[in-house]
């Protein structure tokens, strides 16, 4: 494998709108950022800014104060991590528009998603925003500014009378939008360079796009997360921007957060695919054809959306992936390095990493949340469907009734029990370390959506065997017969 690169700049990114770090952890998980081939943060800060004046109700809860939002920047800057902040100014402004101060401002008024372009007050706002960002981001050299997936764009009762005006387009009424927030940003801070995500721009006519003003003001993202990247596809791409007149251009990969709104484990063999495609697309064309890569981890698939992977449960992809970059390839020697960096041993690809394996900062939650997503759902669906004396002695009619053979219950409620306080005292740890990393409500959900609903059916179980157990009147039979002696 050779030593070199050709993405000078490696960005790990942080999306923030759910499960994000607290800053303790992210002192410690920095410096292996940058052990592992990173040097540079992408920041999705979403509601977790500290927002100031009309803008505080965008806060979350545990919104990082601007002392944390320094100590941030002043822990990237000792691990040699440029930081790129990114405010969404077009689509996926959920966060903001969820509000009923700002709902006024949605292109379609049932959906919070996109922001209506035609209201002088929308650029205002998105203008507060992005003053705000940089105000705390003083050394910042780009910001990037959104405007991936604008959905139903064009729809709104304002853009419908726009549009039915001769020469005007949904595709002429994105680029203005774009046009604008880059044109503040650049007013703003003239040594601030803005990024967007390319999905709006890719099937775009050339003539309409290099005439649009857009080429000057921004730098595209090519994201693309799949394993299977089209790397001719890719190619011709880039040749249309850079036709269209982009100097710079940038790619997005995924380390985590790409193969299922609900994933609790990165399928690391995808991501790394998906990177030797990114390699592949990096060497079809110019030297320095692209300015660097963003690692993408997403952590929603929107502000409403459940979680996905953690960020310690997708470390050891990150690694593998930045290896990748680095090294040009995945292969054993590679791999030797990556390990020795996480500390893992005889770590596989295709299978999810070892219980209790690594000496990285979130090690133990990545071996409990491997154990609780591969084992805790199985084992309690095992007892419930596939234990004999459950489906034989204790169906739900049984249940519903109060009804059970008391000699069942010996062989029902020792094996629950003893599944309910295995499962009880590994989620006890696994509640401590995330404690650690996270926030209380995150913390929460987590727990909430994988490891409450397996638990509840145990309780359940146990509590309608013991009211089944406990005397009752003169039992019937599953016919509702009473019961005859002989």
């Amino acid at each position: 494998m050779s030593g070199s690169t050709p993405f000078k700049m490696r960005l790990v990114h942080l999306d923030l709108k759910g499960a994000p770090p607290k800053v303790s952890y992210l002192s410690e998980i920095f410096p292996l950022f940058r052990a592992l081939g990173a040097n540079g943060l992408l920041i999705e800060y979403e509601d977790m800014f500290p927002y100031e004046g009309p803008l505080r109700l965008l806060r979350a809860k545990y919104a990082y104060s601007p002392s944390e939002i320094k100590e941030i920047l002043h822990l990237a800057g000792l691990n040699e991590l440029e930081v790129i902040p990114l405010v969404q100014t077009f689509g996926h402004m959920e966060f903001v528009l969820k509000h009923a101060a700002f709902a006024h401002l949605r292109e379609v008024g049932p959906f919070p998603c996109t922001l209506n372009p035609h209201e002088a007050e929308s650029l205002a706002l998105v203008g507060a925003m992005i003053d705000q960002v940089l105000e705390l981001h003083p050394g910042a050299q780009r910001l990037h500014v959104g405007c991936d997936e604008v959905y139903y764009l064009g729809e709104g009762e304002a853009s419908r009378r726009w549009l039915q005006q001769e020469h005007n387009s949904t595709e002429k009424l994105c680029l203005s939008h774009m046009r604008a927030v880059a044109s503040h940003v650049r007013a703003r801070r003239p040594g601030v360079t803005p990024l967007v995500w390319d999905d709006m721009l890719r099937d775009l006519p050339e003539d309409q796009l290099a005439a649009s003003g857009v080429p000057q003001l921004v730098e595209p993202v090519l994201w693309d997360y799949t394993a299977d990247l089209d790397v001719r596809g890719k190619v011709l791409l880039m040749q249309k921007y850079r036709r269209c007149g982009f100097l710079r251009l940038w790619a997005a990969s995924a380390f985590k957060g790409a193969t299922g709104p609900s994933q609790a484990l990165p399928p690391m063999e995808h991501h790394l695919r998906n990177h030797a495609q990114w390699l592949q697309v990096a060497g079809s064309g110019p030297t320095d054809s692209l300015q660097g890569i963003i690692l993408t981890g997403w952590q929603r698939y929107d502000h409403f959306s459940v979680l996905c992977e953690l960020l310690p449960a997708g470390v050891p992809s990150l690694a593998a992936c930045l290896q990748l970059l680095l090294r040009g390839g995945f292969d054993e020697d590679v791999k030797a390095k990556m390990e020795n960096l996480l500390g893992i041993s005889g770590l596989e690809i295709t299978d999810p990493v070892r219980e209790g394996a690594g000496s990285f900062p979130g090690r133990s939650i990545l071996a409990l949340v491997t154990q609780v997503s591969l084992h805790l759902r199985s084992s309690v669906d095992m007892l419930l469907e596939g234990n004999r004396y459950v489906t034989g002695w204790f169906s739900p009619y049984h249940r519903q009734r109060k009804l059970i053979h008391p000699v069942m219950v010996q062989h029902i409620q020792p094996a629950a029990l003893s599944l309910l306080a295995q499962w009880s005292t590994l989620v006890q740890e696994l509640e401590a370390a995330l404690q650690l990393a996270f926030y209380p409500d995150a913390v929460e959900e987590w727990l909430e959506e994988n490891v409450h609903p397996s638990l509840q059916q145990l309780q359940a179980l146990l509590q309608d065997l013991s009211e089944a157990a406990a005397p009752q009147p003169p039992p019937t039979g599953p016919r509702g017969d009473a019961a005859q002696d002989p």
